[in-house]
């Protein structure tokens, strides 16, 4: 398993579950010092970030891009993959496909997220599943060029009332043959199931990503998540990805992201940099 640290570039998001804000070279220069392997990317959109001046920074400083999340769509523009306008819809899937190719570029997979929207006034739950699969099917294609999965995390109650679980999320994934994976984010996870690890061990293949979040989504080992069993069921469906704190930058993201590296370690038994 590989280290990631998150890293936004949204104003709108500031003060959200981001280990660092704005800055991102300076960013890349922490996470690198503490021995982070990726950063996980938050863009204002696909054309915020030079893939050029992203590339030298990565290289430079001995990371690679985990993950690009596309839930600026949402912050900055209101755009979900289940509004029940179709003009919409079209717009949230265009936004997204653009973040896939910029993340396509270095390798990497789009998350989408907040963008699934939750259920307008009036708006049946098939409609919005329906919708949302058909979205997650042909982003899917599009990101496969790029040999990468499309990502759908599954949210809390609090923040959809489409898709909370695992077990819902591979109901929704299962059909697409591999081009769109699960997110598995700890913090949604322990609000929304009853064990955390064998939820994980039940999707299985199907997991394709981790956000390593504590009970509080402050870093992992500043709540009350159990992440012995959590890891263990992550190595026992073969998970060789990453690792990465979406978390609150609390009580600052110094602190947050040494707390997150040194969990890591503790829990993976890994060393810096340390691959696979």
């Amino acid at each position: 398993m590989k280290s990631a640290v998150t890293v936004s570039l949204v104003p709108e998001a500031r003060g959200g579950p981001f280990v660092y804000h704005g800055d991102l070279p300076a960013a890349c220069r922490e996470a690198k010092a503490l021995g982070f392997d990726a950063i996980e990317l938050f863009p204002p959109g696909p054309d915020a970030v030079d893939p050029k001046e992203l590339r030298k920074l990565l290289d430079d400083n001995g990371l690679s891009l985990a993950a690009v999340g596309t839930g600026a769509g949402w912050v900055k523009h209101k755009l979900t993959l289940t509004d029940p306008d179709h003009v919409a819809r079209a717009k949230a899937e265009d936004f997204v496909r653009a973040m896939i190719d910029f993340a396509g570029g270095f390798g990497a997979p789009a998350i989408i997220g907040s963008m699934q929207g939750r259920l307008a006034p009036g708006q049946h739950p098939f409609a919005a599943t329906g919708s949302l699969h058909l979205a997650l099917a042909d982003l899917g294609r599009h990101a496969e060029q790029y040999h990468v999965p499309l990502l759908y995390e599954p949210l809390n109650r609090y923040e959809t009332d489409i898709v909370n679980t695992l077990a819902t999320g591979v109901g929704l994934v299962a059909a697409h043959g591999g081009r769109v994976k699960l997110l598995a984010d700890l913090f949604h996870m322990n609000i929304e199931e009853a064990n955390l690890a064998d939820a994980i061990r039940a999707a299985g293949p199907h997991v394709g990503h981790v956000h390593f979040a504590d009970s509080n989504r402050r870093a992992a080992g500043m709540g009350h998540t159990d992440f012995g069993p959590v890891v263990a069921a992550l190595r026992d469906i073969g998970y060789a990805g990453y690792l990465s704190a979406e978390v609150f930058p609390l009580p600052d993201s110094g602190t947050a992201a040494r707390q997150t590296i040194e969990s890591f370690r503790r829990y993976t038994g890994q060393s810096n940099r340390a691959r696979g």
